[in-house]
């Protein structure tokens, strides 16, 4: 592959929700080239969680009115006290251990509890809509989901997304493979995206075409910067 992009996500954003549109937008505009796209879990920290039901509702009539949404979002699924929003997160990534790679999973989920309000802080009730979406045995699901392995999967993947010193999802970064890289973080809309992933394959061509010319760089090559 020519670009990498990786999008981290909390299953429970309202952000990420929005975002969805462009990484379909992306996925469907760059089908044909050299891109590969892939998803994983930033779990968002106890501080940014919404203390009750009325504060959710607050900020889906802000991110709802800034992405020009002709519906509001629900905060039917809200449950005071949690910490963290485990059983929403570990179990689409459980379902990548069953096949279901794509983004059906973590999207029945989303939908679940964005727009009907269902109560996905639920280990069951998670697992349920995630079955039914991808064909899965619910029972066997559950059971991956809730294990150390998914856990210790999403703590990694979560210190990733840290790692890259940004705080908002949606983030999304873009490696080349002659090493270009770019992060985006708290970007709802595609256009950005799409104009960098566009630069970044043309260097990459650029390159493969001086490489057919010129043959390969000698080890330890490094172009000098500035």
């Amino acid at each position: 592959m020519n670009v990498k992009i990786i999008y981290y996500l909390d299953v429970t954003s309202s952000w990420c929700y929005w975002a969805e549109p462009a990484w379909v937008e992306l996925k469907h505009g760059f089908a044909h080239q050299p891109v590969e796209f892939s998803w994983r879990i930033a779990l968002l920290d106890e501080s940014a969680l919404p203390a009750s039901k009325e504060q959710s509702q607050w900020f889906y009539r802000r991110s709802g009115s800034v992405m020009r949404s002709p519906f509001m979002l629900s905060a039917g699924w809200f449950e005071a006290g949690q910490k963290e929003y485990l059983a929403a997160n570990c179990v689409p990534e459980a379902a990548k251990d069953f096949g279901v790679t794509d983004d059906r999973v973590r999207l029945a989920i989303a939908t679940a509890a964005l727009r009907e309000g269902q109560k996905i802080l639920q280990w069951k009730v998670s697992a349920g809509v995630a079955a039914k979406a991808a064909g899965l045995d619910a029972k066997k699901l559950l059971a991956k989901a809730q294990s150390a392995e998914i856990e210790k999967r999403l703590r990694a993947s979560t210190a990733e997304f840290h790692a890259l010193q940004v705080t908002q999802r949606p983030a999304f970064v873009l490696t080349s493979n002659i090493g270009d890289r770019a992060v985006f973080s708290g970007l709802a809309k595609a256009a950005p995206m799409a104009a960098t992933i566009s630069a970044m394959l043309e260097d990459a061509a650029a390159y493969a075409s001086h490489a057919a010319h010129f043959g390969a760089s000698p080890p330890g090559c490094m172009e000098p910067l500035g």
